[in-house]
């Protein structure tokens, strides 16, 4: 059978090498490579967010935290690594809490937060995690190419379209929108463990170390199209993470970006048949979770392309 996976970025990528390390002739499409799309923006720090429907999602965040444990043995991108998060109201546990091995609860939280956790989870490496994708595609056959498309490829006994925003075009679908994220990196200071700390909707605060950098964040701006970095946003960002993480106030910024987030009222992962019959499967609208949901969307998507 052959497969035309539309969109390079984590979804995309991980179906593709679902479907190809399963025996399928696999082709990728896409129209931004991998290091330009929202996945090479994110933080990509495993963790649900702005994502739904809650069963669904709880399923497959479960499947991809344990591929990422697996994944943190052989692959250098991936690591497991321990942080808090801060809450500003008594909070019960999350659905999702049952994944992971070391919940507790933090017993001080500091001045305005009234809850919070504390536990490990993967934290993926974007810059050198997607690379590491393509060339694992590649080893099993698949291939990747940039095309402009201005709607779903035929040609082929099967597509997955893994578009992300795009859906509004490749399955005309206004319901997916984009919530807008801006985020800075600055250089390693010391820090070793990941913090969440949001005091509101709009108002992200987080610091995820890597490798060689260190992301800073953020923002969740729904409906709002502008990809500019905004400078006083930057700012912003800065002095919010700075107040729980003092050592942030004189770390270098390597670079600013940012990501438009696909979100949607609930996650589209589902098998159609277009008016003459041939099979789409749909996977896209994972808001803030794309990496956090990716292999266990891409396990679903398997699953569907075997039950055709």
């Amino acid at each position: 059978m052959r497969v035309i996976v539309v969109g390079a970025g984590v979804i995309g990528l991980s179906c593709a090498i679902r479907l190809a390390e399963g025996g399928y002739d696999v082709a990728v499409f896409a129209r931004d490579l991998p290091l330009e799309t929202t996945s090479s923006v994110a933080a990509a720090i495993w963790y649900p967010y702005l994502s739904a429907p809650a069963d669904r999602v709880a399923g497959w965040s479960r499947a991809t935290y344990e591929e990422f444990s697996k994944l943190a043995d052989s692959e250098p991108a991936v690591e497991l690594k321990h942080g808090r998060e801060f809450l500003v109201r008594p909070t019960p546990d999350p659905p999702w809490a049952d994944v992971l091995p070391d919940l507790t609860r933090v017993a001080s939280p500091p001045s305005g937060f009234a809850d919070g956790w504390a536990f490990t989870v993967p934290v993926i490496d974007m810059p050198t995690y997607l690379p590491a994708l393509v060339k694992r595609l590649e080893a099993a056959g698949g291939t990747l190419t940039r095309a402009a498309l201005s709607a779903l490829p035929t040609g082929a006994d099967l597509v997955v379209n893994c578009t992300g925003l795009g859906g509004r075009l490749t399955a005309s679908d206004p319901t997916v929108t984009p919530v807008r994220g801006q985020v800075l990196t600055v250089e390693p200071c010391g820090l070793t463990e990941w913090l969440l700390a949001d005091r509101s909707q709009d108002e992200l605060t987080y610091v995820v170390p890597r490798r060689n950098d260190v992301v800073v964040g953020g923002t969740s701006q729904p409906g709002d199209w502008n990809l500019a970095v905004d400078p006083q946003t930057t700012k912003d960002i800065l002095d919010r993470a700075s107040e729980l993480v003092p050592q942030l106030r004189n770390a270098k910024i390597i670079r600013q970006r940012v990501g438009l987030r696909p979100a949607r009222p609930a996650i589209r992962c589902e098998l159609v048949r277009t008016h003459t019959g041939e099979p789409v499967i749909h996977c896209y609208g994972h808001g803030g979770s794309g990496v956090t949901l990716s292999w266990g969307c891409a396990d679903e998507v398997l699953e569907l392309v075997r039950g055709i």
